[in-house]
């Protein structure tokens, strides 16, 4: 069975005694990650790039956007990815764990950003020109900062983070069809949920389970899920399986009979039937069409 590997910071810059971070320009970055970029792979950190240049194709879990001067792409842990580039990119990224931005902002969470809010919200915002060199100056100046050896070090690249993260969001939340946050209540619910489909879906369907779990009736999460996302909980729970099984078809060894059981349904036909109401394709027919 193929493995899709999951990346750890230190991987990009084993030198650098800093784990929790990372920055460079684009170009710089992808000389370096020859071997990686190109082939899908996960992160086990945030990751938000700027293309000042360049176009090309990202696809983010079998997404694909279109990349041009102005994209910014914003990645969470454990989503698949891989670029194809066109013509020549340059720009800016970094790369941070969920512990680095909020050990420095301890009443605060990356959640709060609309791009890290939820699955379901795109994770990409195309600026005009005048936003690209307003924010390829704060990319730089973290990009700089990185590459010092100064006192507070790491609380000025915190700080430069969050400039660039409120500067994005400001940007971000004038996008038509954006998934607001209506209540921080509701906020850490939806987190909570995503969270626990996230360890739970292979083997808990009902969003009866979800809610006994975050101790609050299945109509009122069903409520909190509907006003945040337009979805039912039930919608969310399948939605994380179909993308688990589009991962697995495309890049395990597994038989299709394999992944239905790896996912919970001993029902190969059922996981089929399933798999064509939420994708209007077959598994086969996927995995055929993908390749």
């Amino acid at each position: 069975m193929k493995v899709i590997p999951i990346l750890n910071i230190q991987e990009f810059e084993p030198d650098i005694p800093l784990s929790n971070f990372y920055s460079n320009d684009i170009k710089q970055h992808l000389e370096r990650n020859r071997n990686h970029f190109h082939k899908p792979h996960k992160h086990n950190f945030f990751l938000c790039v700027l293309f000042s240049k360049g176009t090309g194709v990202h696809e983010i879990d079998f997404n694909c956007y279109n990349i041009s001067p102005g994209t910014v792409f914003f990645l969470r842990p454990g989503q698949t990815h891989f670029w194809k580039f066109e013509s020549a990119p340059e720009g800016y990224i970094f790369f941070h764990t969920q512990n680095f931005y909020e050990l420095h902002f301890s009443r605060s969470k990356l959640e709060q950003f609309p791009f890290y809010y939820s699955y379901d919200n795109e994770p990409l915002l195309q600026l005009t020109s005048i936003g690209v060199n307003f924010l390829e100056s704060r990319f730089k100046e973290l990009n700089d900062e990185y590459k010092t050896d100064k006192p507070y070090k790491s609380q000025k690249m915190a700080s430069l983070i969050n400039l660039v993260y409120i500067d994005l969001a400001r940007q971000y939340i004038t996008k038509e069809n954006t998934k607001e946050i209506t209540s921080n209540t509701y906020s850490e619910t939806l987190r909570l949920l995503e969270k626990n489909i996230e360890k739970n879906f292979k083997t808990e369907k009902s969003a009866q389970f979800y809610a006994n779990e975050l101790n609050i009736t299945s109509k009122h999460l069903n409520r909190i899920v509907k006003t945040t996302l337009g979805k039912t909980t039930t919608d969310l729970i399948t939605d994380r399986v179909i993308l688990e099984s589009k991962r697995l078809i495309v890049h395990s060894g597994n038989s299709l009979s394999a992944i239905s059981e790896i996912l919970g349904y001993q029902d190969y036909a059922y996981f089929s039937r399933l798999f064509k109401i939420k994708t209007n394709t077959t598994p086969l027919e996927f995995k055929k069409g993908y390749k």
